[in-house]
């Protein structure tokens, strides 16, 4: 499995901005591995709001199909030269390679 993170900081009172468009259906629901796609919004910043948006592949192979997909490039295409909205202070990518989950006790039980 892999993971994919997206950390936005965002000046206070615009997290919402952010979590309406990752929360919105869109071609990425669609691609074959994506497992999901989480959003959260860190509730503890006092200056600022963060959001960390959580994807997951089943693969990084079903990662990077999507990553060279016509319709991932022409999104990029489409907002090349575009600046990010003011609101945005920050914003970071990250990947992590899922090497082991463990399920809760609650869960263990229906196997």
């Amino acid at each position: 499995m892999l993971i994919q993170t997206r950390t936005i900081v965002v000046e206070k009172g615009n997290a919402d901005k952010v979590i309406e468009r990752f929360s919105q259906e869109g071609i990425l629901d669609e691609r074959e591995g994506l497992i999901d796609i989480s959003v959260m919004v860190n509730k503890r910043g006092k200056e600022n709001e963060e959001v960390v948006v959580f994807i997951r592949w089943e693969s990084e192979e079903d990662w990077k199909n999507w990553e060279k997909s016509p319709e991932h490039l022409q999104g990029h295409r489409d907002n090349k030269g575009k600046q990010q909205p003011e609101y945005v202070i920050s914003s970071n990518v990250n990947m992590y390679e899922v090497k082991k989950v463990r399920k809760g006790k609650f869960e263990r039980k229906g196997e």
